[in-house]
């Protein structure tokens, strides 16, 4: 049976025309096959070798810097979600007491004045330890 492999969803051309796959990078073209044989060059392959580490470390980069782009609205939308789920079943949560209810409220509008102290400690960087021995500086989420 012939089907679309853009309708298939664990294809590859699925997940490039989703927006789920890089399209455009420079380290796949890399991967493409080459049929010219070459003759054996003992420095010839240890230069292709390093340079084939230093690909698969740049392209892991890329990738990290592109799934945290993707999924950067993700918390937020996911929240809103949330709220409009306990919005429609309100009347399957237990009642509060007023005394209750007054005191979330006081929170939170408490913690509409916190966030701003709280955006300059998350503006500190966070530093990971790559594969090669250098750092690389993230943002802390």
């Amino acid at each position: 049976m012939k089907r679309n492999p853009r309708k298939l969803k664990w294809t590859k051309a699925f997940r490039k025309s989703a927006g789920k796959e890089m399209i455009v990078d420079t380290t796949l073209t890399f991967a493409a096959r080459r049929n010219i044989p070459v003759r054996y060059n003992r420095d010839h392959i240890e230069t292709t070798l390093k340079a084939m580490e230093r690909i698969s470390e740049i392209r892991a980069k890329r990738e990290r810097a592109f799934y945290k782009k993707r999924m950067a609205g993700n918390k937020e939308r996911q929240r809103e979600a949330d709220r409009k789920l306990v919005a429609e079943n309100e009347h399957l949560l237990p009642r509060q007491r007023a005394s209750e209810r007054m005191a979330l409220e006081k929170m939170d509008e408490e913690r509409v004045t916190v966030p701003v102290l709280q955006e300059k400690r998350k503006q500190k960087l966070k530093q990971k330890l790559l594969v090669g021995g250098g750092v690389e500086e993230m943002d802390v989420d």
